[in-house]
């Protein structure tokens, strides 16, 4: 089993920046790609960025290319997101995830951490 927390949400003004932070652990050497999912009120989850294993490779979603990088530390157990120029719409409870399989389903899910941005 992995267990991941997320941190770092709150309330900002639009323009302005937060990081996210999602700490993993339990069977972290199983993990082979991690993610960032929202959810805004009303509408489905939808991926934001993923990570490999390595950091060798990354993705975005086009919504948020150019403003938010992802990020991994292997030797904490870490994964950051990092929002710029943050939009109302980017306004949603974020959620971690883990795979243990490469393409295959996120099977770990942090609780979610609020994030409110303010027009």
């Amino acid at each position: 089993q992995v267990q991941l927390v997320e941190s770092g949400g709150g309330l900002v003004q639009a323009g302005g920046s937060l990081r996210l932070s999602c700490v993993a652990s339990g069977r972290t050497f199983s993990i082979r790609g991690m993610g960032w999912f929202r959810q805004a009120p009303g509408k489905e989850r939808e991926v934001v960025a993923a990570i490999s294993r390595t950091g060798g490779s990354t993705s975005y979603a086009d919504s948020v290319k150019g403003r938010f990088t992802i990020s991994g530390d292997n030797a904490r157990n870490t994964m950051s997101l990092q929002m710029n120029s943050l939009k109302s719409e980017d306004t949603a409870v974020y959620y971690c995830a883990a795979r243990t399989v490469v393409f295959a389903r996120y099977e770990y899910w942090g609780q979610g951490t609020q994030v409110t941005v303010s027009s």
